[in-house]
């Protein structure tokens, strides 16, 4: 049986939210047309990057689903938002 990718598993993504380094190299090995995916910027030091920020907390703030578990433990979409000071 094939392993997938790490990105797709947990060694592949950071508990505090959205992929570690391990899962951002996996994906961009799977994805290589695509430009590669860069780390959170949660204080951005240039435009773009606060550009790039903005843009990310406007797309994922309108997603669907729940902030909490059923547990009452923040989900993927909280954690990824709050690594991104949105």
């Amino acid at each position: 049986m094939a392993k997938t990718e790490a990105w797709t598993r947990k060694e592949g993504k950071n508990p505090k939210g959205g992929l570690n380094a391990k899962g951002r190299a996996s994906y961009n090995k799977a994805n290589p047309g695509k430009p590669g995916l860069k780390p959170p910027a949660p204080n951005p030091k240039t435009k773009k990057d606060a550009a790039r920020r903005d843009s990310f907390c406007a797309r994922m703030s309108g997603m669907p689903g729940p902030m909490k578990d059923e547990r009452g433990r923040p989900t993927r979409k909280a954690l990824s938002l709050k690594a991104w000071n949105c």
